[in-house]
C-alpha cells in the first residue's frame, strides 16, 4: 500500500498541471468562476506540500520508483530538501496567484484564460523539478518551465509600445536596447534552450557511462565517474550540467535574457524570480553538487572552484548594472541575477571547505529568503506602476503617502534584500560570508569573498535607491489609486514572513542544517549538521558593507542633499556610468557575435539556396501539380464521366424495353411463360442429345 506522503508528493506537481488543462473548461462557466478556480490548484499543490512536514521532521528520504519504459523508472524523491523547496514555491506560487485576480483584471483581462493556463502549468513544472527522482524526469519539467517562460514573458504579444522593456532610441553599438514582448520571450527560449542542450548532453553522457538517471543510484555506484575520468571526460560532463542551470538562472555569460524577461506582466516577473525558473538552476545545482562532493578526482574541486568564481562574477555584473537602471523592474531583475549569483557561490564554496553543510545550508537558505523577499518586492512594484502609470522610477516619487501600506511593505523587503538586521536576508547573506571564512585560505576563496563583499554594498545602494525614486521626493500625478487588500495581503504576507525568519534565524538555520544534512547523508555522505554560531568576522563582513552602501545611497536619494546626476555627471563616474547604463556591452557583445551573425548567414542562405533552388524547385512542384491535375480533370471529364453517362444510358435503354414487359394483362404473362418454357426444353433436348 502506498503511504500517504508518497501520494501526496505526486499530486503536489500534478494537481497544478492537471489544473492548467482545466482552466480552459471553466471558462465556459464565466470568467469569475475560471479566475477562482485557476487559483485552486496552487492552493491544494500548497497543502499537500505542507502535509508532508512529518517527513521532514522526522528526517525520512523516500524514493518511491514506478516503472515507466525500457527498464527506466519514474519516481519521487522525498527528502528534506525536495519538501522544504515545494512547500516554499507552492505557497509563494499561491501568493502570486490571488494578488494576480485583482492585477491581471487592471491590465484588461484580455487572454486569462491562456494566462492562468499557462501559470499553472508553470508550477507544475517547476514542483516536477523538485520532486522528481532522476534526471530524464526532471528534464521534462525542466522544459515545462522554459515552455510556460517564453510564453508569459511574450504575453502581450500584440508588442504595444507601452509593453516594451527598455527606453526607446537606446542603442549600443548599433544593438537597440528596448525590446518588444515577443522578442523578449523569444530571447529567453532561444538563450535558456542553448543551455539546456549542454545540460541534456551531460545527463545522456552520465547514463551512457552509469546505465541509470536516478540520483541516489548516482551516488551509490560512483564507477561511472571513473569511466569518465580515464577518459578525460569528467570534468566536461560536470561542466555542461551547469551550462542548463547557468541558462536558467541566468547566469554569466547567459544573463542578458533576464532583465528584458520583465516585458510580461508583473505577477509573471514575481513567479520567474521568486518560484520557478531562475531557481530551477539553482535546485539542479544543489541536487546534483553532493553526488559530484562524494567523487574522489582532482576535476571536482576545479568544478567547485567554476562555480564559486561565476557565481561571484554574476553578482557583482548584475548588481552593478542594478545601481544605475532607471526601471523599476529591470533593477529588480538584475537584483535577481545578483541574489542567484550568491546561491550559485555558496554552493560552489560548499565544495570548497571541509563543512560542506555549512556553505551548502546557506545557499539553501538565502534561496528560500530571497523567495520570499522578491516575490513581495516584484508584486509591490506592480502596485506602483500601476499607480504611477510608469515602469520608470523617474515617473514615480513621492508615492510613500498616497500609497502607505506598500511604502511600508516595500521598505521592509528592500531592507532585507539590503541585508539589514533582523530580516531574513541579513542572516542569509552572512551564513555565506561565514561559510567562506571556513574554506582553506586560497586565491580564489579570496577572490569569491572579495566579489561578494562588494556586491554586497552595491545591492545596500541600489536597494535604498530604489525606495528613494519611488517614495520619495515630489509627489507625480498617478493614475491609480494603491491596491485593495487582496491584492496586498499577499505581499504583506511575505513581509510578515521575512520579518518572522528573520526573528527565528538561529533556529531556522539549526533546523535547516539539520534537515540539509539528512538529504546529503541520504546520497553516502557522513555530515553531521552545524548548530547556529556567530563568526566576529562574517557578521562585520555584513554589517560594514550593509551600512556603506545604505550611507552612500542616503544622501542622493532619502535626503536629497546631493545630486546623483551631477555626481557622476563628470570624470572617470560618468564613464563608468555610460557602461553600466549600457548594460557592460555585453548584450551588444552577443547581438553582435552570435544573433546578427545567424540572422545574417540565414539571409544569405535564403537568398543563395532557398530562393534559386527551393522556391524554384516548389514553383516546379506546383506547376508539375497543375498539369498532372488538368489531365486528370480531362480524363475525369471524358473519359470516366463518359463512361459512367454511357453505363447509365445503356441500363435506362433496356429499362425502357423491360418496362413495356409490365403490360398488367395476365394472358401475355401466361403467354410468356409458356413460350419461355418451350425454349427452355427445346434447348435441353437438343443440347443435351435427347433429339
Amino acid at each position: 500500500m502506498v503511504e500517504y506522503y508518497v501520494l501526496a508528493a505526486w499530486l503536489v506537481w500534478i494537481v497544478p498541471l492537471a489544473g492548467s488543462l482545466l482552466v480552459p473548461l471553466f471558462t465556459r462557466l464565466g470568467s469569475r468562476a475560471r479566475d477562482y478556480f485557476a487559483i485552486l490548484p496552487p492552493l491544494l499543490s500548497a497543502l499537500l506540500a505542507t502535509s508532508m512536514v512529518p517527513e521532514l521532521v522526522s528526517g525520512t528520504v523516500t524514493d518511491y520508483q514506478v516503472s515507466w519504459f525500457s527498464g527506466i523508472t519514474a519516481g519521487v524523491l522525498i527528502d528534506p530538501l525536495s519538501v522544504i523547496i515545494s512547500i516554499a514555491v507552492s505557497w509563494v506560487s499561491f501568493l502570486i496567484m490571488v494578488y494576480s485576480l485583482d492585477y491581471m483584471r487592471e491590465e484588461g483581462g484580455e487572454g486569462l484564460t491562456r494566462y492562468w493556463f499557462f501559470m499553472n502549468f508553470f508550477i507544475g513544472s517547476m514542483l516536477l523539478i523538485v520532486l522528481s527522482d532522476n534526471l530524464l524526469q526532471l528534464f521534462f519539467g525542466w522544459e515545462g518551465v522554459g515552455l510556460c517562460s517564453y510564453a508569459l514573458i511574450g504575453y502581450y504579444y500584440r508588442d504595444e509600445k507601452d509593453k516594451w522593456v527598455g527606453r526607446e532610441g537606446d542603442v549600443v553599438a548599433g544593438v537597440p536596447h528596448a525590446y518588444s514582448p515577443t522578442h523578449a520571450g523569444l530571447k529567453a527560449f532561444i538563450t535558456t534552450r542553448l543551455g539546456d542542450v549542454f545540460t541534456l548532453a551531460s545527463i545522456f553522457i552520465i547514463f551512457y557511462a552509469s546505465g541509470t538517471f536516478n540520483f541516489h543510484n548516482l551516488a551509490a555506484n560512483t564507477s561511472w565517474a571513473l569511466y569518465l575520468h580515464q577518459r578525460g571526460l569528467l570534468l566536461p560532463t560536470m561542466l555542461l550540467i551547469l551550462g542548463g542551470a547557468f541558462g536558467k538562472s541566468a547566469q554569466f555569460p547567459f544573463q542578458e535574457w533576464l532583465p528584458d524577461a520583465m516585458a510580461g506582466p508583473t505577477p509573471v516577473s514575481a513567479l520567474i524570480h521568486a518560484a520557478t525558473m531562475v531557481k530551477a538552476g539553482v535546485f539542479l545545482v544543489a541536487r546534483m553538487a553532493p553526488i559530484f562532493f562524494l567523487l574522489d578526482f582532482p576535476e571536482v574541486k576545479v568544478f567547485f572552484v567554476f562555480l564559486a568564481l561565476i557565481g561571484g562574477v554574476t553578482a557583482l555584473l548584475a548588481a552593478a548594472q542594478g545601481v544605475v537602471n532607471k526601471e523599476i523592474k529591470k533593477v529588480l531583475a538584475y537584483s535577481t541575477v545578483s541574489q542567484i549569483g550568491y546561491m550559485m557561490l555558496a554552493l560552489g564554496v560548499a565544495g570548497l571547505t571541509p563543512s560542506f553543510i555549512a556553505a551548502y545550508s546557506a545557499g539553501i537558505f538565502q534561496l528560500l529568503a530571497h523567495m520570499m523577499f522578491k516575490a513581495g518586492l516584484f508584486m509591490a512594484a506592480g502596485v506602483v506602476i500601476h499607480m504611477a502609470g510608469s515602469f520608470s522610477m523617474d515617473g514615480m516619487g513621492g508615492l510613500r503617502k498616497a500609497a502607505r501600506r506598500t511604502f511600508i511593505v516595500f521598505m521592509i523587503l528592500a531592507l532585507a534584500l539590503a541585508g539589514v538586521p533582523p530580516l531574513s536576508g541579513f542572516f542569509s547573506k552572512d551564513a555565506i560570508f561565514a561559510s567562506m571564512l571556513t574554506a582553506p585560505a586560497s586565491s580564489a576563496v579570496y577572490v569569491v569573498y572579495l566579489l561578494s563583499s562588494v556586491t554586497a554594498v552595491l545591492t545596500a545602494f541600489y536597494s535604498l535607491r530604489m525606495v528613494g525614486l519611488t517614495f520619495f521626493g515630489e509627489p507625480r500625478e498617478q493614475r491609480h489609486e494603491e491596491a485593495g487588500l487582496r491584492q496586498f495581503l499577499p505581499y504583506a504576507a511575505l513581509a510578515g514572513g521575512t520579518i518572522g525568519v528573520g526573528v527565528i534565524a538561529p533556529l531556522f538555520e539549526d533546523a535547516l542544517n539539520g534537515s540539509l544534512a539528512n538529504s546529503l547523508n541520504s546520497f553516502g555522505l557522513s555530515l553531521k549538521a552545524e548548530l547556529f554560531s556567530i563568526s566576529p568576522f562574517a557578521i562585520a563582513t555584513s554589517l560594514t558593507v550593509m551600512a556603506a552602501g545604505l550611507l552612500l545611497a542616503y544622501p542622493f536619494y532619502i535626503t536629497r542633499t546631493r545630486s546623483a546626476s551631477s555626481f557622476v555627471g563628470t570624470g572617470v563616474l560618468k564613464s563608468v556610468h555610460s557602461i553600466l547604463w549600457d548594460r557592460l556591452y555585453i548584450n551588444a557583445f552577443l547581438y553582435r557575435v552570435f544573433v546578427y551573425p545567424t540572422i545574417y548567414v540565414a539571409q544569405a542562405l535564403d537568398a543563395i539556396v532557398e530562393q534559386p533552388f527551393f522556391q524554384e524547385a516548389n514553383f516546379g512542384v506546383f506547376r508539375g501539380s497543375v498539369v498532372v491535375s488538368a489531365v486528370g480533370d480531362w480524363l475525369d471529364r471524358h473519359v470516366v464521366d463518359g463512361f459512367m453517362v454511357g453505363t447509365g444510358g445503356a441500363f435506362a435503354f433496356f429499362s425502357r424495353l423491360i418496362r413495356k414487359l409490365q403490360s398488367g394483362n395476365a394472358e401475355s404473362y401466361l403467354f410468356g411463360i409458356v413460350l419461355g418454357l418451350s425454349i427452355i426444353l427445346i434447348l435441353l433436348l437438343r443440347f443435351v442429345g435427347v433429339i
